[in-house]
């Protein structure tokens, strides 16, 4: 397979998780997402940001999220995001500490 046709499926099956997770399964919290899997969609908006600026393109964490999001990070979470209870905070801050603060 040749780096641009690999590079094309690459983007859409990224293309197609973004559908997943934002048209799909939006009632999926990110705090389940974050412990079951080490990343949720902010994390992925993070990555995006990561190769956006890989390439010298200027892009801000809010720019990020918006673009994953399709709107302002803060207004999908007042129509998606529920309240956590004390256990699933406690996971998350574990799996945070080690998926994301962690990492080198």
């Amino acid at each position: 397979m040749d780096d641009q046709t690999r590079t094309e499926l690459e983007a859409a099956a990224f293309r197609r998780l973004r559908k997943h997770l934002m048209e799909d399964r939006p009632e999926v919290q990110n705090i389940d997402l974050m412990n079951l899997a080490g990343f949720c969609r902010n994390c992925l908006s993070r990555w995006y940001q990561e190769a956006a600026t890989e390439r010298g393109l200027e892009m801000g964490k809010e720019d990020a999220r918006e673009i994953f999001y399709g709107m302002p990070y803060d207004d999908w979470k007042a129509a998606q995001q529920t309240e956590a209870g004390p256990e699933k905070q406690a996971a998350f801050d574990k799996a945070f500490k080690e998926n994301v603060t962690d990492k080198g």
